[in-house]
């Protein structure tokens, strides 16, 4: 299921859109690396650490980038050493299956 996610493209929610259940964020935080906590069945985080603060730069771009090619775009927090990247669909106010495929794909890079 991970790989299908790396395969899969954000497509964007339509106002009215259901987000997931309690249910179905198990399953898909059952498949993401480890560090990645859900928060409420509204929103995926994930603490990365950097040896410095241009690694954290660097990595920070890269998910920019990332979310600009997905059309999915989550909140980043840089400070030396360290981003926190924090996931969740705000169009339906709760995780949707983007934030899953974003969430694989972050940890690729």
């Amino acid at each position: 299921m991970k790989s299908e996610l790396e395969n899969k493209k954000c497509v964007p929610c339509e106002l009215g859109t259901n987000p997931l259940n309690h249910s179905d964020i198990m399953v898909f935080s059952d498949i993401l690396s480890d560090g990645w906590e859900v928060i409420n069945d509204v929103k995926i985080e994930k603490k990365f650490k950097f040896k410095d603060f241009k690694e954290a730069l660097e990595f920070t771009n890269k998910v920019g980038a990332l979310a600009e090619e997905e059309g999915h775009h989550p909140d980043i927090q840089l400070s030396w050493g360290k981003v926190v990247i924090s996931l969740t669909t705000h169009k339906i106010h709760g995780l949707s299956e983007n934030d899953f495929i974003m969430a694989v794909k972050i940890d690729k890079l």
